[in-house]
């Protein structure tokens, strides 16, 4: 039974706030979360809230017993090596557990961010004249498609929006609530770099199957559909970011042995071929304006999972292939409307691309109307621009 249930117990009976102890504990991720808690944590606040609401609620909630929490979050973060995004979830659900968001939306987000503030993060609140509670942090990364605000020079990025979706902030525009609150100065990042030791148990099994030449190669890949919870408000991060976010430990285990084992006696031009390939016909294709309506990037394992993927979603798992199994140096070259991915040989195949000083050779990811060999892009791109958008060095290199 969740925990506001439990305390609200005491304002129904008219009790004082008492500290009476009770524990959040809850299923995450990496694993179960637990945390003393106590009454005081619980403060009432309007669904329809104002400023003052906002003030009066971080002035008794910042005198309730709160810190055993936040060190617990804390602790879990450094335990379990939680990137900010992951972290911002494990909030999410803490605050669920507090304060549930069907019940009352502004309080559920006044708990989010005063976890964040505490944790040290530099969390900002706003009003619209509509009454939407607005919720934004401090973050200097490249983010587009969410709405932003700059103060003194520093960009804060909006966490709640997706809450908002047909919510036009121009028409509705947010004041903010100025609350400071000591120690709060870390930016976020939004910049994955490892996905949960999920249970093995939580996984799934999904078969992959492509044709190379006359042979058809079958795969059993492990997923876990906690991926796509994970990321389903993850906003467009810059290119950089974005191919490099990770497999699992269990989806790495079931398919990278596997293309190595496959491409063992392959020349390295071969060998990415054969990873291009795989890239290109083991999925199937659909625009994200199609299958999402929207634009929207996939992780390397959620387009493992996806019934359909596009171009990007592809170029982002083939980089990431090359990287784990060749690390070659490679470059994102984005037209118009497509992107693919070129890479470094020790000597360049068919049509190179130079950047840098340096030679790429392109090789297409993504269904084409030809069946296009390294070296080689579509002629409908042919004479379009293009910008490199992310350029990949190994260490080594």
């Amino acid at each position: 039974m969740r925990v506001i249930f439990i305390l609200s117990l005491l304002f129904v009976f008219g009790l004082a706030y008492s500290q009476k102890k009770t524990s959040l504990r809850f299923d995450f991720y990496s694993g179960p979360f637990t945390a003393d808690a106590d009454s005081s944590l619980i403060v009432n606040v309007s669904a329809s809230v104002e400023a003052k609401d906002i003030i009066d609620f971080y002035d008794q909630v910042s005198q309730a017993h709160f810190q055993p929490v936040v060190d617990s979050l804390l602790n879990y973060k450094n335990k379990h090596q939680l990137n900010d995004w992951l972290y911002y979830q494990l909030v999410r659900k803490t605050a669920q557990e507090i304060s549930p968001k069907a019940d009352n939306y502004a309080r559920y987000t006044l708990y989010k961010w005063f976890l964040l503030t505490q944790s040290g993060y530099d969390a900002r609140l706003a009003i619209t004249p509509e009454k939407k509670i607005i919720f934004y942090i401090y973050n200097n990364e490249d983010i587009s498609d969410i709405p932003f605000f700059m103060v003194d020079g520093k960009k804060y990025m909006c966490l709640n929006y997706h809450d908002y979706a047909n919510t036009d902030l121009h028409k509705d525009p947010p004041f903010p609530v100025d609350i400071p609150v000591p120690g709060a100065i870390r930016p976020f990042s939004y910049l994955i770099t490892r996905l949960p030791d999920f249970s093995p148990d939580s996984y799934v099994e999904k078969k992959l199957q492509f044709n190379y030449g006359h042979n058809v190669y079958n795969f059993e890949v492990k997923l876990n559909p906690e991926v796509k919870d994970i990321f389903a408000n993850y906003p467009g991060v810059d290119f950089s970011a974005y191919f490099n976010i990770p497999l699992s430990r269990e989806t790495y285990a079931s398919l990278i042995p596997v293309l190595k084992k496959n491409i063992k006696e392959m020349d390295q031009v071969k060998g990415i071929d054969y990873l291009m390939r795989f890239t290109r016909y083991a999925f199937l294709y659909e625009d994200d304006e199609e299958n999402y309506g929207k634009e929207k990037r996939l992780s390397p394992e959620e387009t493992l999972f996806a019934d359909y993927s596009d171009c990007d979603d592809r170029a982002a798992l083939f980089f990431y292939l090359v990287k784990e199994i060749y690390d070659l140096p490679m470059i994102a070259i984005l037209y118009p409307t497509h992107i693919t991915i070129a890479v470094q040989f020790d000597k360049p195949v068919g049509d190179p691309i130079k950047y840098g000083g340096k030679l790429y050779s392109v090789c297409e990811p993504t269904l084409q109307k030809d069946d296009l060999p390294i070296g080689h892009i579509s002629s409908k791109f042919k004479k379009q621009k293009y910008q490199v958008v992310y350029s990949y060095e190994p260490a080594r290199w």
